[in-house]
């Protein structure tokens, strides 16, 4: 397997002066293509930076970041962005569904934005969400969804692209155990039959079933 996420002695200051805090210190990391893995910590222990430094959405003070073959450091505003419109998808604790769009709206607009022609970005909707068990709501609006429906069509909206890597920041916070199940079921299917690389960051013991491996972080160390 190739490693489709690499950190190298990363490190993340957050605030500035008194308020500045080490909430990232000297973290490598290699996830390799097809390896489900958790991140596990307790709140403020640095998970959520450190799924902002592989996205590129924060910038390392020290330290390498690599996304699929590409050192992220350096690169320009608008070529990072092409790049991790290409190689990766995110799935936030919240979904943060477009409420004016339909279901099959909202993850076809992902597809399209990534450059896909109409038709390829329908099929590729109406593929996941039947794969997600939420086809028979695409034409239905956010609104009408429960909490778990709506984590699992931001699950399709991440996956649409079929990125490289997906990074997942505490998916199943606010879901009760089937619907967390399900989206966790999902997220390892990514993994283990289209070889996404999948880091989810959580304090979710009910996840631990799902993982290749896991890995623990306190204030902003890797322990495990």
């Amino acid at each position: 397997m190739s490693a489709a996420l690499v950190l190298e002695h990363v490190s993340k200051t957050r605030g500035a002066g008194p308020q500045a805090v080490l909430a990232v210190n000297d973290v490598s990391l290699s996830i390799d293509a097809g390896e489900f893995v958790l991140l596990e910590g307790p709140s403020g222990s640095g998970k959520t930076t450190v799924l902002l430094l592989v996205a590129g959405l924060l910038g390392a003070d020290r330290g390498a970041v690599t996304l699929a073959g590409q050192p992220l450091g350096g690169m320009t505003a608008g070529a990072l962005r092409r790049w991790r419109s290409r190689h990766l998808g995110f799935v936030f604790q919240r979904p943060n569904l477009l409420s004016g769009l339909r279901v099959r709206e909202n993850v076809m607009l992902a597809a399209l934005l990534h450059g896909s022609p109409p038709d390829e970005a329908r099929q590729r909707c109406d593929e996941l969400l039947r794969e997600l068990g939420m086809i028979s709501h695409a034409e239905r609006r956010p609104r009408e969804l429960s909490g778990g429906e709506e984590q699992r069509v931001a699950v399709a909206r991440a996956l649409v692209h079929r990125p490289t890597a997906v990074l997942a920041d505490e998916p199943t916070a606010n879901l009760d155990w089937r619907a967390g199940q399900v989206v966790a079921e999902h997220l390892r299917l990514l993994a283990r039959e289209r070889g996404s690389a999948v880091l989810v960051s959580t304090h979710d013991p009910r996840l631990e079933s799902y993982a290749d491996r896991r890995i623990r972080i306190e204030d902003g160390q890797l322990k495990s």
